[in-house]
Parts: C-alpha cells; structure tokens; sequence
C-alpha cells in the first residue's frame, strides 16, 4: 500500500484537506470542498448487475477494476463505493472489498470498523430512541401515542432474534410497547447521510424524520423531540466522506453503506460530488441487480443530487445467467449452454430496463476460472444481437490489466457523449400508488398489485398527509425481477404483493414494503464469521 497523502497528491489533493485516520485511510475535510467545488464535474459511470446469485457476480469488484484499468490507460479515474456493512461481513456475505487483484484497501479495516461512520449512524438512530422512550415516561409533552412509534432501534449485525421486541418490560422502565430492531444500514439516518449536501442540509433532514403520531393522529418529528443537534454531533465526523486506495494505488472515496434491497443502496452523495470534481471519470456501483440498486440510484440518488449518469455497465456472468436458466448452485462449473440461453433473458431485461433511462449500456462479463470460451462466445452473441457493446473482463486475476479491453470500450461510449436522454423513470408529480404502479409494470414487467390492510392504512396516511411527492424506494428480494425469490430468468405477468409502506420524510421517499422482505437480516446455517482467525502474527485471516 502507498500512504494515502501520496495517493491523495496525486488525485490534487492537498495534505492539509485530510483527516488522517492512520498512515492509510483519510477523511476528506470540508475545506476540500470549497476549494474544488467551482471545477468541471468529470463523468459519471454506474457499474450495476444482472440478479444476483448464490455464485456472486463481481460489481463491486468490476467497479475497482474497471477504475484501474482506466487509470492505466491514462483517463484520471475516482471511484465511488458504499462501505462494507458488518451484518453480512459476518453473515453470509462476507468482506466487500473487491477480490483477487481489484480490491480497494486496508481492506480488513474497511470491512470491519473503518472510521467509525456506521456506529455513528447506530449510536444516533439509537439516540432517537432513547429519547422517544423517555420522552413519553417524563410526561409526554408531545402527546406521543406509545401504540404508534414507527421508529425502531438499530444495530449493524445480522441478528434475526431482534426484529420484534417489546421494550418497557419491568417497574419503572417505561411503558410497555412492541417494537423491534433493523439493521444500521437500514435506517433513515444512513439515507439522510447518504444523500445530504452538506452538514446543515443533514441537520434539515434529520429535523424532518418521522418518529411516530401523537392521540390525533399528527405526525411527531425527531426536530419536535429536540434531537437533531445531538445526533449531528455525533455524526459530524461520519459526514465526511474517506479516500482510500486500490491496490493499484487508484484513489476510491468510500462513504455511506444503505441496503439496496431494504434501502436506497447507494454511496453517499457528497462522496460522488468530491469524485466527480477530481476525476475525469467516475466509477460507482448500486447494490444487488439493476432492478433495486440501479432503479434506486437514476430515480432517487440523481434525481435528488441533480446527477447525469454518462452510462451503465452492467455486470454479467456465464454462471449467472445459467443459474437464471434454472442450473442449481452446485452444477453452475458444468457446461449447459441450453440453460445459458434460456439465463440470457435475464441479462437483455435489465438492459432493456437500463435503457428505460436514457442511459447507453455496456455489458462487462465477469470471467471465472472454467468458463468456456464457447459460453462466452453465445453471451457476446446474444450482446451483438442486442446492438449492446461487451467486453470481457479479468480485473479479479490481473487488474487493471485485466479490464483495458473492457475500458476501451467504455471510453468510447463516453467519448461519443451518448448521456443527453437520462431521466428518471417517474414524474414527481404522480401519485404513490402510480409510482410504484409505474416501477412495478416497466421494470419488473408485473401485471398487478395488492397492497395489504396495512398498506392500504398507509397510503391513507399518506394522502391525508399530502405526501405524494416523495419518491419511491422498494424493499424486495433482489434475487428476482418478482417478489418471490425463485422466480429466475425473466418472468412478467405476476402480482406484486405490497405488505406495507413506511415514511422516510428526511430521506425523501416512501419505503415500499413487500413480499417477505426484512429490514433485519438473519444470519445462515454457516455464518461467516466462524471462518474468521487470528494468525500468531495478528493478522486476520478468512474474510473474503
């Protein structure tokens, strides 16, 4: 690794803009900010992905790989990434950091504590809820109805025991309600962070959350409790954003970490602004599949910023698609071009659904060891047939090295200028249910929608509110187009099941609910965490 005050000089930033968090890791000082704020804004690249799969597909690894391998090829590249959550570090994900020889680092800091962003997030959310808490046992001068607190308490570990609770238990600790727990990067504060200005922009956002509803039925705000200056103080730190390196010594601002399935699933937006004025090309990534995390990041995170988009690169693997095509996990290393083909559906409805937006896409397929070349051969096949460019990319065994061709074609795109149509998918103006009508039937091609007695509640709540402006964030599986995980492939015609929808007012948008979707993961049969050890020279071994 390279000290970071070497990479930051080389991406023009000054030593005296940075935080040092050790010889490796920096936050980036507001002061950064006023001084590059008035530049040219560089190009900005999203890499999203077909469905995900048991097999894994490599965006995050794409995306580091790919800034390399532009780095190498002389265009000045940032990429942009969420922070690792350690739920699903210790869970079934494990580490988020790339893999092979695209991995940003430290990476076993990164992955674990960092610079303490997420446990500021948690230890504000849970401010709140103390606050709320004490609150109503101190006399309730709010009027807060126990019976209808929304606002839960939050932990960032995957913890399945925790998502109901019933809090007050016990002589003289408070009144008795149920409540329950979601994991950190869940909360609305992690969105608030993730998509704020600046800290007085956080301070407005934060005022706006909702908390709950007093004996009328008004809404109660966290502003109302008078909560907003203490957890802005302890998120004053979690607010800047952090440069880090890959291992190419490529510079890589990683901030914010929401969930794409249950949140909005992408990094923070003041970690894109600082990118994009340091960078001729910007290279971010959205969690999950282009349904979730690329919908997400067109129709919230750069409708909200005022982001243009110049392209897509839409992540694919030989496994993924016959996985799609209905070959189990532990078959996926055998050839089955029937399978393949049929898993191809997959891949042209999110480049169908990418173009949705005006945005040009370029298919990047992640190689693996015992992918044949005949298998690559029908994917660059089906591309050409789609009149969409593809390239292979081997940025896991060789780097940047690895990812020249398949940044070649990038530069291209970007050269031609093809971004001038990107739009949001919605109008603002539409109502919730046509909104989410709207998501539903043009990019997860459903027919219909249910919405439960609860969501049914909700909407009420929403239309006598008048908050029809929000946006829309939708908590599904993202294993499926569908709400039901083992529909693979491409399937169209299916109802969507709305179980509820809850209001993130800080954030901006309603979170819609369905299927059997959590907002507090569980750990699997085989947590990842068990493979972890400590090696006789204290270095950690097993997170990958």
């Amino acid at each position: 690794m390279r000290l970071i005050t070497e990479v930051a000089a080389e991406a023009g930033i000054d030593e005296k803009h940075l935080e040092l968090y050790g010889k490796y890791k920096s936050k980036l000082s507001p002061s950064l900010w006023d001084e590059i704020k008035n530049k040219p804004n560089g190009k900005l690249v999203l890499v999203t992905a077909i469905n995900p799969t048991p097999a894994g597909e490599g965006k995050t690894l794409t995306t580091i790989g790919l800034a390399q391998a532009l780095n190498a090829a002389g265009v000045k590249t940032v990429a942009a990434l969420r922070e690792p959550s350690l739920g699903p570090c210790m869970g079934m994900k494990g580490g988020a950091t790339g893999g092979g020889k695209s991995q940003i680092v430290p990476a076993d800091d990164i992955n674990l504590h960092f610079t303490g962003d997420i446990h500021a997030v948690t230890s504000a959310h849970n401010l709140l809820s103390a606050m709320i808490d004490n609150h109503i046992f101190q006399g309730n001068e709010l009027d807060l109805n126990p019976q209808r607190i929304v606002w839960k308490r939050v932990m960032d570990m995957n913890d399945r025991g925790l998502r109901s609770i019933v809090t007050g238990l016990g002589d003289g600790n408070g009144t008795v309600r149920e409540s329950g727990f979601q994991i950190t990067t869940a909360s609305e504060i992690m969105a608030v962070l993730c998509l704020c200005n600046n800290l007085d922009d956080l301070k407005k956002r934060l005022g706006r959350m909702l908390i709950g509803y007093d004996h009328q039925g008004q809404p109660v705000t966290a502003k109302e409790l008078k909560a907003v200056e203490a957890m802005t103080a302890l998120l004053k730190d979690a607010v800047k954003p952090n440069l880090v390196q890959t291992l190419e010594g490529t510079p890589v601002i990683v901030h914010g970490g929401p969930f794409a399935n249950i949140a909005h699933g992408c990094s923070s937006v003041m970690g894109t602004r600082y990118a994009l004025k340091l960078g001729e090309v910007v290279v971010t990534e959205a969690g999950f599949g282009a349904d979730l995390g690329a919908e997400k990041f067109m129709d919230i995170k750069c409708r909200q910023a005022g982001l243009t988009p110049s392209a897509a690169v839409l992540v694919v693997t030989v496994k993924s698609l016959k996985y799609n095509g209905g070959v189990p996990k532990e078959e996926l290393y055998n050839g089955n071009r029937a399978a393949l083909l049929a898993g191809l559906s997959n891949m042209e409805r999110h480049i169908e659904n990418l173009g949705k937006f005006g945005v040009p896409v370029l298919v990047a397929i992640n190689h693996f060891e015992g992918d044949s070349q005949s298998e690559i051969n029908d994917v660059l096949e089906a591309c050409r047939r789609l009149n969409v460019p593809a390239a292979l990319s081997k940025v896991w065994a060789e780097g940047g090295a690895g990812g020249i061709n398949l940044a070649k074609e990038l530069k291209k795109m970007l050269d031609r200028g093809d971004n001038s149509e990107f739009a949001p998918l919605y109008e603002d103006n539409l109502d919730i249910p046509a909104k989410i009508s709207k998501i539903v039937r043009e990019i997860y091609h459903g027919a219909n929608i249910t919405f439960s007695p609860a969501a049914k509640r909700s909407l009420a709540v929403i239309d006598r509110l008048g908050l029809h402006h929000l946006q829309v964030c939708m908590a599904k599986t993202p294993y499926s187009f569908s709400d039901q995980p083992r529909l693979l492939g491409a399937p169209e015609g299916f109802t969507m099941g709305v179980r509820d929808i809850t209001l993130s007012l800080g954030a901006g948008f309603a979170v819609v609910i369905t299927g059997s979707i959590v907002t507090m993961p569980g750990l699997p049969a085989r947590p990842a965490a068990e493979q972890l050890w400590i090696d006789e020279e204290g270095q950690l071994q097993g997170l990958v």
